[in-house]
């Protein structure tokens, strides 16, 4: 019974090595004898016990390696720490096996060495603004001398470009002055178009003021105009009135009763209004002066006839 026991473990034993099942992500370097066979792709496949054996097995799907950080000398002689990440894939299981002992350490210390020798071709404001073709230049450079691998460099990214604590602090002095004169720069600005937009109010204020004082004086000479047109026809109206009056019947007796009047009115008024008594020194000439106006008033309307005529 326990010899049947070992002669099945010996069978499973037996297709244990000659069965091999290689899974997607892989392939397998086999080996007959010490010496390189063949590089089995995904699949099944069959090996002849104790002659074949698989020797190394590579992952085939894109790997990514950390490249830890290290000291940097830009163009400018400027100390960086650097690190990034290094993706590449397994072209060839052969030369992956036996063209290099360890192609993932090989290639982060190629991407250290690499990127310290591109780094040091730029200064230290190319290193920011430049990422990408710093990037190109790296994988380039990798994926030259990592061609005898059987490895293919796919990218290259870098993570972090810190400089030293005294770069850091002439940066952040160099920023804090460019901004401050950007604020004097648009401070500035703000000022001068403020000064531009007052001047121009200002003048636009005294064009409005002269416009608005030339429009006055034109009204009001155009009312002084119409006022003293209107005076005029009104006194030639009344003029000719009074003359109209005066030719009819009984028109000077009327007109020199009116001035009588109006002569007795005003003295009274005067004799009233003054501080002073006001007393005519001879009361022969108030008869004088009313026979002087008969004989104004005679005139007058011998004029108007005359014109009449």
């Amino acid at each position: 019974m326990f010899g049947i026991t070992l002669f099945v473990l010996f069978i499973f034993f037996i297709l244990y090595k000659l069965l091999l099942i290689v899974p997607m992500r892989e392939v397998n370097v086999i080996e007959r004898l010490g010496k390189f066979r063949t590089v089995l792709q995904p699949g099944f496949h069959f090996l002849i016990p104790f002659f074949d054996r698989v020797a190394y097995k590579h992952e085939i799907r894109e790997q990514v390696l950390d490249v830890p950080p290290q000291s940097c000398i830009s163009k400018d002689n400027t100390q960086l720490e650097v690190d990034g990440l290094v993706y590449l894939k397994v072209m060839d299981g052969k030369l992956a096996s036996y063209g290099i002992e360890d192609y993932r350490r090989a290639a982060v210390n190629l991407a250290q060495t690499t990127m310290r020798s591109e780094i040091g071709k730029l200064s230290l404001s190319q290193t920011f603004s430049e990422r990408d073709s710093l990037n190109e230049s790296i994988v380039r450079e990798i994926d030259k001398a990592s061609d005898p691998w059987g490895i293919k460099v796919l990218r290259y990214e870098i993570k972090n470009i810190t400089p030293s604590r005294k770069v850091i602090h002439t940066l952040e002095k160099q920023m804090e002055a460019e901004r401050s004169k950007r604020a004097e720069i648009t401070l500035a600005n703000a000022e001068k178009a403020a000064m531009i937009n007052l001047s121009q109010g200002e003048r636009q204020e005294a064009i409005n003021l002269s416009e608005g004082e030339k429009q006055r004086r034109i009204n009001e000479a155009k009312g002084t105009a119409q006022e003293i047109a209107i005076i005029a026809r009104a006194k030639a109206e009344g003029m000719e009135l009074v003359s109209a009056a005066l030719a009819k019947e009984g028109g000077n007796e009327a007109m020199n009763m009116q001035l009588k009047e109006q002569f007795i009115a005003q003295v009274g008024k005067i004799l009233e209004e003054a501080d002073v008594s006001v007393v005519p020194a001879e009361l022969a000439k108030i008869e004088g002066f009313f026979e002087g106006m008969e004989q104004v008033t005679s005139a007058v309307t011998a004029n108007s006839v005359k014109g009449a005529r």
